[in-house]
């Protein structure tokens, strides 16, 4: 009976729930930003050759870890080589540490939805709306322990009664408000009378490819973006694909799983393009195309919404709550890596582990939240950027703990074991698998490479 409650029921139960892990926050702010700037489909074309080879390898080396070992994060990798253990206790921080930032950006979103739901749309495309809230000391405090409490009900019911049928309820909604957003943004239109611009031509901005101006140094800066924005947006290095994987049925398919999950994480982000891209260009212009991260979803998509008038408070409702559920479908897989890794190393039920790491994300969650307020500082990372408390919890684990551990796992898998460790997981039931020698020359030489060329970058050591 443990064992049932601890795993997936199926295989669609597993492939919604890690997709839903894969679909986040990063899909909808940094995919269409990545896409823009980087000359649409020549962007498009890089992410999905990669997403074929560097993104596939990864996810089914995670998955297979974790099914063969049927460990937690923290002890899978030392279950396949001992010296390797460190490898976990990396693997365990990142989501640890990813957890109450998210959960505080997950508060954010979960308000504008009430912001909108309520319709309100009118103050919250003030100018300064947005950093008054996050500035405020009660608001954004509520709203996160709020969006925790919601995370953490879904996995104190456990993985099959709360991970498996939140996914299953929340995945098709998802992806039914992402089809219905986006094919209403391919027939918007703004007319001032002096210029005109519709839903198709953004469109074709997005899509296709632009070549002025493209040098190899610009295209390898492409690469560079398309590569990072595949590796955050898959959900390795973090211990969700171990701690999901540990779940997953012995009989299931791992390489044909890992690619429907890699078809619905980039159906998304693709969807998402459309559904920002065109409407940030048909209402606000081209160079308001050049906003990411919070102030592309939390400025520039208010704008837009009230810019259509009646319907962008329906349309914006639909585009928050769309929002929440992908985040939601993500923290929840986040605080399911943490939980997973308490349970084995302190024998604790999955409630009381719960509870306690709840708790203590909320402590942290308050401390991001005051890092806007009385313990706001500014100070300078090495990638250039300046940042306060929720940028240094973000650089430490994004630009940091998570390149190290995808390139020790690299490592492990191809040379301090063999691949044919994985191969072996992959295909215990007869399962064809025509790629080994790619997969081999993949985990062992190019996957590293990338990753360790990807880190350069992200600490500021290599300029681009």
């Amino acid at each position: 009976m443990e064992k049932k409650q601890n795993s997936f029921s199926g295989t669609a139960g597993f492939i919604l729930a890690a997709a839903g892990s894969a679909i986040g926050l990063g899909n909808i702010w940094r995919f269409p930003y990545f896409a823009a700037k980087n000359g649409g489909g020549i962007f498009l074309a890089t992410y999905l050759v990669l997403l074929l080879t560097f993104g596939i390898t990864l996810l089914i080396t995670e998955i297979s870890i974790g099914r063969k070992t049927k460990h937690s994060p923290l002890r899978a990798y030392g279950s396949i080589h001992p010296r390797w253990r460190w490898i976990g206790i990396f693997s365990t921080l990142v989501p640890f540490i990813i957890l109450p930032y998210y959960c505080v950006i997950g508060g954010w979103v979960l308000k504008y939805f009430t912001v909108f739901l309520c319709g309100d749309l009118g103050h919250a495309v003030d100018a300064g709306y947005f950093g008054a809230y996050i500035t405020g000391m009660v608001q954004p405090m509520v709203f996160m322990a709020v969006y925790i409490f919601l995370t953490a009900f879904v996995i104190y019911r456990g993985v099959n009664e709360g991970i498996e049928k939140m996914s299953c309820k929340l995945m098709p909604i998802l992806l039914l408000l992402v089809i219905a957003i986006a094919i209403f943004c391919l027939f918007i239109r703004y007319d001032d009378g002096t210029v005109t611009r519709t839903g198709l031509d953004g469109l074709w901005i997005y899509l296709v490819p632009d070549m002025s101006g493209m040098t190899a140094g610009k295209f390898f800066s492409v690469v560079l973006d398309a590569m990072g924005q595949l590796f955050f947006s898959i959900s390795v290095a973090m211990g969700i694909m171990i701690a999901y994987g540990s779940y997953f049925d012995d009989r299931g398919n791992i390489f044909r799983s890992a690619a429907q999950i890699e078809f619905f994480d980039t159906f998304v982000a693709f969807l998402a393009g459309v559904m920002i891209i065109l409407p940030v260009y048909v209402f606000l212009g081209k160079e308001a195309m050049s906003a990411s991260g919070p102030s592309l979803l939390f400025v520039s998509m208010p704008k837009v919404f009230n810019a259509m008038g009646t319907i962008g408070h329906v349309v914006g409702a639909a585009f928050f709550l769309m929002v929440f559920f992908a985040a939601l479908t993500s923290s929840i897989s986040i605080m399911e890596a943490v939980i997973s890794s308490l349970m084995e190393a302190f024998s604790w039920s999955r409630e009381k582990a719960t509870v306690i790491e709840g708790l203590v994300a909320l402590a942290i969650g308050v401390l991001v939240c005051l890092g806007y307020n009385v313990l706001y500082f500014e100070m300078p990372l090495p990638n250039g950027a300046t940042g306060q408390i929720l940028d240094l919890f973000d650089f430490f684990s994004n630009n940091i703990f998570m390149p190290v551990v995808a390139i020790a796992t690299c490592l492990l898998i191809g040379w301090g074991v063999n691949p044919g460790v994985v191969i072996e997981e992959m295909t215990k039931n007869g399962e064809p698998f025509r790629f080994k020698g790619v997969y081999s020359v993949m985990i062992r030489y190019i996957v590293p490479f990338l990753l360790l060329v990807l880190f350069l970058q992200s600490v500021g050591i290599l300029k681009v």
